[in-house]
């Protein structure tokens, strides 16, 4: 097990769980039927609901009122996803290490009255990456988005020896507070906000690698997350989203020669990490591969 798995707790064991992914336009995802169908395959039984602010009318302010609701219906606890990660963290009452250092929730676990914030978007990524990439030259990394599954990534990337980070995101003050975050935990110099299409054009330009951490290239925001002729073929690609798993962007790098990584490994291996946060149970990751792979691509990244 790596060294982020290991930072992932077991809970006491559950035979009975219910659970929710509380995001926007999260119809088609395929978080709920992984949870279901792996506590099925091990005798237990799991309710897990969507609970889409889309559908709702509702926004981030909603968290409060939602996470009461969910405590009081006796939820074993909660994903979160867009635009929630970030916002959900002055609402609970303790937090992991990983989640503390990322400042990104996207799973919440409500036990004997506490709520208690994990991140399982760092672990996640880290070992889907590791299947899917496995060694490659990471001296120089860019990574697209400094938001709640940006951090996850960025931290990520330390774990799996990148020797520094360029960060740009559409809010520069987002990405220097990043750079700043990832400067205190690594150590000082490793991770650079990049401004600007220049400033973007020339990292990429030198960079070993890409990690792109927006909504964009999801189904209900298509396109580019940046002009394509910024890739070249040195480079290796990695992506978050997984609906649809061919991005436009690995659509492009790979047709020019990239190495490229789908969404679909981080959202395997963050729904195995907690799924034992929230039963206590070790699931079989493969297995839990096999259920992600056999349903149709019709999910956006959580």
């Amino acid at each position: 097990m790596n060294a982020i798995s290991r930072s992932i707790p077991a809970a006491p064991v559950a035979t009975s769980i219910l659970a929710g992914l509380i995001g926007a336009g999260i119809q088609a995802s395929r978080t709920p039927a992984m949870h279901e169908r792996e506590a099925d395959a091990l005798g237990l039984r799991c309710l897990y609901r969507l609970i889409d602010l889309d559908r709702l009318g509702l926004g981030p302010d909603a968290l409060p009122e939602l996470l009461s609701a969910a405590e009081r219906l006796g939820y074993t606890g909660l994903n979160i996803t867009y635009p929630c990660k970030q916002a959900v963290i002055p609402l609970l009452d303790e937090l992991s290490d990983d989640a503390r250092a990322i400042g990104a929730v996207n799973t919440v676990v409500l036990k004997d009255g506490r709520r208690v914030g994990h991140n399982t978007d760092c672990s996640g990524f880290a070992e889907g990456f590791r299947r899917g990439l496995g060694s490659v030259p990471m001296d120089r990394v860019v990574l697209l988005g400094a938001g709640g599954a940006g951090a996850a990534v960025g931290h990520a990337a330390f774990h799996l020896g990148a020797g520094r980070l360029d960060i740009f995101d559409a809010e520069p003050a987002r990405a220097a507070a990043l750079a700043n975050q990832i400067n205190d935990r690594f150590g000082a110099g490793r991770a650079l906000a990049i401004t600007g299409q220049d400033g973007l054009r020339g990292a990429v330009a030198g960079a070993d690698g890409l990690i792109h951490a927006t909504p964009t290239g999801m189904a209900k925001f298509p396109g580019l997350p940046l002009p394509a002729d910024m890739l070249h073929p040195r480079l290796w690609v990695a992506e978050i989203v997984y609906f649809p798993l061919e991005t436009e962007l690995l659509h492009t790098a790979r047709a020019i020669g990239c190495r490229t990584l789908d969404g679909g490994g981080m959202a395997v291996f963050q729904a195995v990490d907690a799924f034992r946060l929230f039963t206590g149970v070790s699931p079989d990751a493969e297995r839990i591969r096999a259920h992600f792979a056999s349903m149709d691509a019709k999910a956006p990244a959580t």
